[in-house]
């Protein structure tokens, strides 16, 4: 209490106050409402207060390469059987998943001459073997009239057939170059596998993969060079099935393959 009040004049403030509402005390303590705000005390520097470490984002897992995952399943594998079973087990790549079977080869594995063509189509990939409809009908007409075949048992005048992809592609496309790269180590350990004499490149696209150029109109009836052998570009015979003037060139290239094995 003020001692400047006397107990009947702090009584008669209490009742003024209660008179107007002030019915509760609200704090402990006494507050001067008058009294200048005292300042808040400085922040502790930067330095000393202790910072919280942001979460570490979870690690992503490194980017496969489709390349290199085949190119290790086809190193790895010492004989065309276990060639097979690892493009059989190659899951990176999407053409597999629509298609039925894959088409690894057909022929004489022991023939001077392995034939590759661009992709199954839809007899192939039913059957599971490469060149078996209308156009697979033709390049065995095409080949027997210079005394080869697929199913001769003498490597001399046998037939070997494998494609540079092993699965149809949807609608029978075009191959996509990804595609191309991924599947050609296996084709490349392919062609170690069996060592033939001379390769037969069918259509624009085995060209582009094992030449990395395309225009089969100019590379066919020339030879060149393809993984280090002899290599003939010719007519793909689904071509020649819708370009039947284009059966003169290819029986010109069939010539000069006969006229390469007999030595000449």
């Amino acid at each position: 209490m003020d001692p400047a009040l006397t107990p009947h004049e702090a009584l008669a403030l209490l009742a003024w106050q209660v008179d107007l509402g002030a019915t509760e005390a609200i704090c402990d303590a006494p507050v001067n409402r008058y009294e200048a705000p005292r300042p808040a005390p400085a922040a502790a520097p930067a330095a000393a207060r202790p910072v919280a470490s942001a979460p570490r984002p979870p690690a992503r897992p490194a980017p496969v390469d489709p390349v290199a995952v085949a190119r290790a399943a086809a190193d790895a594998a010492t004989d065309r059987e276990g060639l097979a079973a690892a493009m059989a087990a190659y899951e990176l790549c999407e053409l597999k998943k629509g298609a039925r079977n894959l088409v690894f080869s057909d022929g004489n594995p022991k023939a001077r001459v392995m034939v590759i063509g661009e992709a199954p189509g839809r007899e192939e990939d039913l059957q599971g073997k490469p060149f078996v409809g209308r156009a697979g009908h033709l390049l065995d007409q095409m080949f027997g009239h210079i005394g080869l075949g697929r199913n001769d048992p003498a490597a001399e005048r046998a037939l070997y057939i494998t494609n540079v992809l092993p699965w149809r592609p949807p609608q029978n496309r075009d191959p996509e170059a990804g595609e191309v790269a991924m599947m050609l180590p296996f084709l490349e350990r392919h062609v170690a596998l069996v060592d033939p004499d001379i390769l037969v490149l069918m259509g624009n696209h085995s060209c582009g993969a094992l030449l990395g150029r395309k225009g089969i109109t100019r590379l066919r009836g020339h030879w060149v060079q393809a993984l280090g052998r002899p290599a003939l570009p010719m007519f793909h015979p689904a071509y020649l099935l819708r370009t039947q003037l284009a059966k003169r060139d290819a029986w010109h290239d069939l010539l000069m393959l006969q006229t390469r094995l007999r030595g000449g």
